[in-house]
């Protein structure tokens, strides 16, 4: 019996039988399996190890908290492990289970120390909101992206390899025998925003024996590969907020991706000094650590030049094919972080593709445009889940 029906199973006996055929490498809370599964076996879903997530990373409002290690792949489809965490609502769980909202996070940097589950508690912007959720009578279940907390260095914006880990963990949360519906939709913001379109391109075809039915994205980064082109060096301030960490992150995980391509060499001392602390250093931090250098202080060629552009189009671009669901664009006009153009664009790409995309404009910034939004997500997110 796991973790989760051991709780339930006094309020609701449907969700006990279908426990009882869970693999038996499910954990009581706190504790080490008794045959865990190999880090380096298992296909993308499989779960490793369930615990108790600690109380100060819980959302507010969550009845339960648990941390999953679960397997799930690289862009490459080279296999890794990966953690996430499963928030559950008060109360019983309707018939059917708790429908699933994937929440897709936004930059909180790219060393271990920077995951959700293990050291990096969310703000109480991102708590509230999620609280909303979980009142809603929402299941949470949210993933820290390969390499965060986990095996190897996090890829920031590898959109494909952030899907997998999305896909995967809401696969792997319904093998634990929590009380879970097959419907579910994934909702993100900024950093998360890019991996939800991702995850909304996949979806269906990664994990056909669930019932995935939208994606919502707020203040989601596409169009980078084109805008970065305009990178020089001595480049003029533009009045964008966190260009340097945002852009280091970016530089530091091209370097990963790509270790034959000599990304140093579009970097000035001072640039590559930055990126090598990227690596290391949360958001929060490295912002600290960067306060006044301009964004041309970092570049010391153009990055028109190639190879640069062929890596940024082959890393960073957010698909315009493949939504098979409906999608909601949501973006701030006074996003300063994201410009809006860039979410428009994009947007206009998908409809010509084909896609069901309702796009939005709020009157607010990159943060602020979450809440400004909440009511249109709201609608969409039960208008897509009803039966």
């Amino acid at each position: 019996m796991t973790v989760w029906t051991r709780r339930w199973r006094l309020r609701s006996c449907s969700a006990v039988l279908p426990a009882l055929l869970v693999p038996a490498v499910l954990l009581l809370p706190g504790t080490a399996a008794a045959d865990p599964v190999p880090r380096g076996a298992g296909t993308a879903g499989t779960v490793i190890a369930v615990r108790d997530l600690p109380a100060h990373l819980w959302i507010p409002g969550a009845a339960e908290a648990h941390r999953i290690e679960y397997r799930t792949e690289w862009r490459s489809g080279e296999s890794t492990p990966a953690t996430g965490a499963v928030f559950l609502p008060p109360g019983p769980p309707p018939e059917g289970g708790w429908p699933v909202v994937a929440w897709g996070h936004g930059t909180t940097g790219m060393g271990d120390d920077c995951a959700h589950t293990t050291a990096f508690p969310r703000g109480v912007r991102e708590n509230a909101y999620l609280g909303h959720w979980l009142d809603a009578g929402y299941a949470l279940v949210a993933a820290d992206y390969p390499g965060l907390g986990s095996e190897g260095l996090h890829r920031y914006l590898d959109g494909p390899s952030a899907a997998n880990s999305i896909v995967d963990l809401v696969r792997a949360a319904h093998t634990t025998g929590a009380p879970l519906s097959d419907r579910w939709v994934v909702l993100g913001q900024s950093q998360g925003g890019h991996a939800a379109l991702h995850t909304g391109a996949v979806a269906t075809r990664r994990a056909p024996e669930l019932d995935f039915r939208g994606t919502v994205a707020t203040g989601a980064p596409a169009n980078l590969e084109k805008a970065y082109l305009i990178g020089i060096p001595d480049f003029p301030d533009l009045g964008l907020q966190g260009l340097v960490s945002f852009s280091s992150y970016i530089f530091a995980a091209l370097r990963e991706a790509y270790p034959d391509a000599d990304v140093d060499s579009y970097l000035t001392p001072v640039g590559r000094e930055i990126v090598d602390r990227a690596e290391e250093m949360c958001l929060l931090e490295l912002e600290e650590s960067v306060r006044g250098v301009k964004a041309g202080e970092v570049l010391a060629r153009p990055l028109s030049q190639p190879p640069l552009p062929a890596l940024l189009q082959d890393y960073l671009s957010v698909p315009v094919t493949g939504y098979d669901r409906p999608v909601l664009l949501a973006h701030g006009v006074k996003d300063a972080v994201v410009p809006l153009p860039l979410s428009a664009a994009h947007a206009a790409e998908m409809r010509a593709a084909g896609a069901d995309v309702d796009y939005r404009v709020y009157d607010g910034g990159h943060g602020s445009t979450m809440e400004l939004s909440l009511p249109d997500v709201e609608a969409f997110i039960a208008r897509v889940l009803a039966d």
